[in-house]
């Protein structure tokens, strides 16, 4: 077996950026402790230690005092970004298997949020036929990403982002209830217009009171 190591800044900002966050709030939590008392500062270790976030920075020093453990931050700052890749085969280079394992994540992430789209249950596979099925459908959602992409121009995540800020509301009162998508906006109505896809009616549904 082979193993690469890989770094991605992008990933090292969010790492640093979601540890900074965690480690004020954990500042936060300890300030002051030391007046307080040798049971209070008990409970207050109790009530960060079940928060597996804020714990892997806490220490605790031989006399009971909570401080931030600054030599586990060191270590997880010289991780950040990085991971290690596997591959059995000897012949690929380093950045085919890279590039390799980013098409996997993009596929478990495009089946993961195609799943959510068409409100699939778990399902889980024993039968030749419902493999091959599971199969197809992670291609299929995939393939559908990519069509949006190249046609749009944007990336997935961009695309997604802007869609969801689509609503339908449901609205009643004393003269019945209705149904209302939320109005488009510029970019909304882009994206529609690049897909050929026609922009929704803004009332969809209607139903006097007394039906």
């Amino acid at each position: 077996a082979r193993f690469v190591i890989c770094h991605n800044p992008e990933a090292a900002e969010r790492d640093a950026h979601t540890r900074e966050q965690l480690l004020a709030q954990l500042a936060d939590l300890i300030d002051a402790s030391d007046a307080l008392s040798e049971f209070k500062r008990g409970e207050l270790r109790g009530k960060i230690v079940v928060k597996p976030g804020l714990n892997r920075y806490l220490r605790t020093t031989p006399a009971g005092k909570l401080r931030i453990d600054t030599a586990k931050i060191k270590a997880e700052e010289n991780l950040d970004g990085k991971y290690l890749l596997r591959c059995s085969d000897p012949h690929l280079s380093a950045e085919d298997i890279a590039l390799g394992y980013k098409q996997l994540l993009e596929v478990e992430r495009g089946w993961r949020d195609m799943k959510q789209i068409i409100d699939l249950r778990p399902v889980y596979h024993r039968l030749e036929e419902r493999i091959r099925a599971h199969v197809v459908l992670c291609w299929l959602a995939l393939l559908l990403i990519r069509i949006i992409e190249t046609t749009t121009g944007s990336t997935w995540p961009a695309c997604r982002r802007e869609l969801e800020r689509l609503h339908l509301g449901t609205f009643t009162g004393p003269a019945g209830l209705f149904r209302q998508v939320t109005a488009l906006i510029k970019p909304q109505q882009d994206l529609l217009a690049k897909l050929a896809v026609p922009v929704p009616k803004q009332v969809i549904d209607l139903e006097p009171a007394g039906r």
